[in-house]
């Protein structure tokens, strides 16, 4: 399965808070790296290229600058898996792309009572968002 990166915030101690498109939150420990790859070094020196963390186009991971990132799937392996209150809520637009469905499909589904509103999905301002357990339970387990 692919794990798509959504958003990534830096904390304080060189962690990194990473949400998933899944609707997963994982707490990923760069100091570990500082050892291991010469590389991270810029990181360690200066707290606040550290901040400037930000996704990579396309959610395939992050990155500070062209010469320093860190993949999705190493994120996902090694990243601890938190709780949160959003955990398995996800956008339309996540769960189209995951399950490779046409948004049109999920809003047929509110209209026919296949998911049901307030339950199963919820719409804040103009965005829709689907429990993972719902499309699991409708449309089974993700294909992507």
């Amino acid at each position: 399965m692919f794990h798509k990166v959504k958003n990534v915030n830096a904390l304080p101690g060189f962690k990194l808070s990473v949400q998933f498109s899944e609707g997963v939150t994982k707490i990923y420990d760069v100091a570990l790296l500082f050892e291991k790859y010469s590389f991270f070094a810029p990181l360690k020196e200066s707290p606040e290229l550290f901040s400037d963390v930000r996704v990579d186009m396309g959610g395939y991971g992050i990155i500070w600058n062209d010469d320093i990132d860190i993949s999705c799937d190493e994120l996902w392996a090694n990243g601890e898996e938190i709780s949160t209150p959003f955990d398995g809520l996800m956008a339309f637009s996540d769960a189209t792309f995951l399950w490779n469905l046409n948004e049109s499909t999920l809003r047929k589904a509110i209209k026919y009572g296949k998911l049901l509103n307030g339950v199963d999905v919820c719409k804040f301002g103009k965005q829709w968002v689907v429990s993972m357990d719902a499309m699991i339970r409708e449309y089974g387990q993700p294909v992507k």
